[in-house]
């Protein structure tokens, strides 16, 4: 008996300003699998994420979590998904008036309500000591180069524990040694049974995480490959790359 995914997406279509982005679209994604979205620039992997992360809701289709569709979750349940699926945005998205400390601390107040001001303070240095940030917590985002603001974005990804990440082009904007140091944790976190789902143009990134790497082509999957088909079948890995670096 094949075992219930972690979240399917079910002859989904999603359209925008008249424009159509995802076409009846069926994915799988299994719990503990670390998955790529990968593809031409404009063919709807981002979307297919946002998607899958209960973001936006399809024009057509179902999206479920556990088998439940998200779309009409009560809010328990809603919140409970929440805490457990974290996303990182491609541009960090990340409140323009609000500072850096009241960016991390909201997600622990909505989720961990009885939590003490200690103990928040006590998860957000760690998490920010994971990521590598040591600047003031203070000032705003716009204070912030590109790449700082994606390691505050990280690191409230990761301040409430999650066991699902959804990351969108998460090194961009990053130099070698924080992009290093991001792909680093989120190697631990899988290896500690999290499941992950992102979408990248950094072909050694890919190579270096994803176990299924799922091919997006004008909103429809093209071909869904593992890690070892990848690697395996040169020509393959070279339409991939070819495709990815359109």
């Amino acid at each position: 008996m094949n075992e219930e995914p972690l979240i399917s997406l079910e002859n989904v279509t999603f359209a925008a300003q008249d424009k159509t982005i995802i076409r009846n679209l069926s994915y799988e994604i299994p719990a503990g699998i670390a998955t790529a979205f990968v593809g031409p620039s404009g063919g709807g992997k981002s979307t297919v994420l946002k998607l899958a992360a209960g973001l936006i809701v399809p024009s057509e289709g179902i999206v479920r979590f556990r088998g439940q569709e998200i779309a009409t979750m009560n809010r328990a349940k809603t919140l409970a998904f929440r805490k457990q699926a974290a996303f990182v945005f491609q541009d960090s998205a990340l409140w323009a008036n609000q500072s850096l400390r009241q960016i991390l601390e909201l997600p622990l107040k909505i989720h961990f309500p009885t939590m003490k001001a200690e103990e928040r303070t006590q998860r957000i240095v760690a998490v920010l000591a994971e990521t590598g940030y040591r600047k003031d917590l203070d000032i705003r985002p716009a204070a912030l180069s590109m790449g700082e603001q994606k390691l505050i974005a990280f690191a409230r990804a990761l301040v409430c524990q999650p066991t699902i990440l959804f990351l969108d082009e998460w090194t961009e904007s990053l130099d070698d040694k924080a992009a290093r140091r991001l792909v680093d944790i989120v190697q631990g976190k899988h290896q500690e049974g999290c499941t992950v789902a992102f979408v990248s143009h950094n072909i050694p990134v890919i190579r270096e995480l994803a176990e299924k790497i799922c091919i997006i082509e004008d909103g429809s999957v093209s071909r869904c490959v593992t890690a070892a088909e990848f690697a395996r079948d040169k020509t393959l890995a070279k339409t991939i790359e070819e495709g990815i670096t359109q």
